[in-house]
C-alpha cells in the first residue's frame, strides 16, 4: 500500500482552494472566474516542469511534454470544472494525478537509457460536468468528433452567455488542433461505495452503463392561485410533479436489473407565489447496465405522458438530448492496468462505470484505460465528497506506472 504523498497532497490542497465553499467543497462551474483561476494555476504548474500548454478551440487545456519528436502522445487527464456546491475530488483529482504521473513518467525515462515510443500529455477537458452548459462531457465530445465545435461554442448558459464568450472571458480558448493520441488514461473517484464496501484499492473499468437524457417541457396556462377554480386550472407544475413520480416509479419497479432514474433540473415559470405555473422545463436522466431495459423504461415513460397530460390539463414535449450505450473498454488496457496494480501490490476488481466520464468518449478513438479509487460512503456531487489520502496517493502511483507502460508502447506490443 502506498503511503500518502506529501507533495501531491499539498498540490491538491492548493487546487481545492479555488472556488472553495464553506461546506468544504468547491463551486467552479465551467468557464467561471474560479475555473479560470484554477486553469491558470495548472498552466503554471505544467510550464514550471517543462510542459508546453496549449488550448484548443473549445477550451480543452493540454500540457505537452515531447521526449521523442514526431511521436504521438499518451494523453492522461480528466476535468477541473465542478457542479454547484460540488466536491473537491470529482474530476480535479484525476487532472492533478495525471499531471504528477506524467511528470514522474518523464523523469523515469530521463533517468533510464531508454527512449519512449510515445510522448506524454496532460489534459483538462472543458465542461465535463454539464452544469452551466449542456451537454456534459462537452470538450471531449468535440475532440472526438461527436459534437461540432460550432454547436458547443454557441451553446448558452441560463443567462444567455455563450461558451465562446465565457472562454474568452477567462482567456483559455485557442487554435491548437489537439495532439495525435496513441492512448488515453484517466483516473477518477468511484462516486459509489462498491470499492469501499469490499475493501479494495482500485477499480478497473471494463464497460459503461448506458444512459438516456431528455429535456422535457410541460406547458399549462398561467392563472391566479386564489381565484381560478380548480377545474379550470392547467397547472404545469402539477403535471411536472406527476412526471417526477412516474420517473421514480420506473426505478422502483425494476427489481432484478438496476435502473437509476432522476429528474435533475427544473425551471418553473413564472415562479411567482400567487401564480399557477404556465411552464416547467425539466431534465430527465435514465441509466442502466442493460440497454434493453433502458429502452423499455423510456418507452414506458413516454406511454405515461398522455395520462398525465389529461389529468393535469397540460401538454408535454420530450426530446432526447444526450445518451450513450453499454460499451466495453479495451480488454488489453484493463489487463495492462491489472498487471501494473499487481506490481504495486494494489488490490483491484473490474467494474462498470455508472457515471459518464471523458474516457467514455475517448475510448472510441484511442485505446483507453479508466481507473477508480474508492469514495468514502459513495458520496459525490456533494461538498462532503471524500477519498482517503492513501487512496489518492496509491491511485497516482498506479497511474504513473500505467502512463509509463503506455509511453513504451505496451498496448501495441
Amino acid at each position: 500500500m502506498s503511503t500518502p504523498d506529501a507533495t501531491l497532497l499539498k498540490d491538491f490542497a492548493t487546487l481545492s482552494a479555488f472556488g472553495a465553499t464553506p461546506g468544504g467543497g468547491v463551486d467552479r462551474q465551467a468557464a467561471t472566474a474560479a475555473d479560470g483561476e484554477q486553469r491558470a494555476w495548472l498552466h503554471r504548474w505544467l510550464t514550471d516542469r517543462g510542459f508546453e500548454v496549449r488550448y484548443d478551440g473549445v477550451g480543452n487545456q493540454f500540457g505537452l511534454f515531447t521526449v521523442t519528436p514526431g511521436a504521438p502522445y499518451v494523453l492522461t487527464g480528466s476535468h477541473l470544472d465542478s457542479q454547484p456546491l460540488g466536491g473537491r475530488y470529482d474530476g480535479a483529482y484525476g487532472v492533478l494525478a495525471s499531471a504528477h504521473a506524467a511528470h514522474r513518467a518523464v523523469q523515469r525515462w530521463k533517468a533510464s537509457d531508454g527512449t519512449p515510443r510515445h510522448n506524454v500529455a496532460v489534459v483538462n477537458w472543458f465542461n465535463e460536468e454539464g452544469s452551466r452548459f449542456k451537454p456534459s462531457m462537452m470538450g471531449s465530445a468535440v475532440f472526438t468528433g461527436k459534437l461540432p465545435a460550432e454547436t458547443a461554442l454557441t451553446t448558452t448558459d441560463p443567462t444567455g452567455t455563450t461558451v465562446e464568450a465565457a472562454l474568452r472571458e477567462i482567456g483559455t480558448i485557442g487554435d491548437y488542433p489537439g495532439p495525435d493520441v496513441a492512448a488515453y488514461a484517466e483516473i477518477h473517484i468511484e462516486q459509489g461505495r462498491d470499492l469501499e464496501n469490499k475493501g479494495l484499492d482500485i477499480g478497473l473499468v471494463d464497460a459503461t452503463w448506458a444512459a438516456r437524457k431528455y429535456q422535457v417541457v410541460v406547458r399549462g396556462e398561467q392563472s391566479h392561485t386564489g381565484s381560478t377554480i380548480m377545474a379550470d386550472r392547467r397547472d404545469a407544475l402539477f403535471g411536472a410533479s406527476l412526471l417526477v413520480v412516474a420517473v421514480r416509479e420506473l426505478a422502483e419497479e425494476s427489481t432484478e436489473i438496476p435502473l437509476h432514474t432522476s429528474v435533475s433540473e427544473m425551471t418553473v415559470l413564472p415562479n411567482s407565489p400567487v401564480v399557477v405555473a404556465r411552464e416547467v422545463r425539466m431534465h430527465v436522466d435514465l441509466r442502466s447496465p442493460d440497454e434493453a431495459l433502458l429502452d423499455a423504461a423510456a418507452k414506458k415513460l413516454a406511454e405515461s405522458i398522455p395520462g398525465i397530460e389529461e389529468r393535469a390539463s397540460v401538454t408535454i414535449g420530450q426530446v432526447q438530448t444526450h445518451g450513450w450505450g453499454v460499451a466495453a473498454f479495451p480488454a488489453a488496457g484493463v489487463e495492462l492496468a491489472a498487471q501494473a496494480a499487481d506490481a504495486l501490490g494494489l488490490s483491484h476488481q473490474t467494474m462498470m462505470t455508472i457515471a459518464g466520464h471523458d474516457s467514455v468518449n475517448m475510448k472510441d478513438i484511442a485505446p483507453s484505460i479508466m481507473l477508480f479509487v474508492p469514495s468514502v460512503e459513495g458520496i459525490s456531487h456533494n461538498e462532503g465528497e471524500l477519498t482517503d489520502d492513501t487512496d489518492i496517493s496509491a491511485g497516482t502511483d498506479l497511474l504513473t506506472e500505467v502512463v509509463h507502460r503506455l509511453m513504451s508502447g505496451a498496448l501495441e506490443a
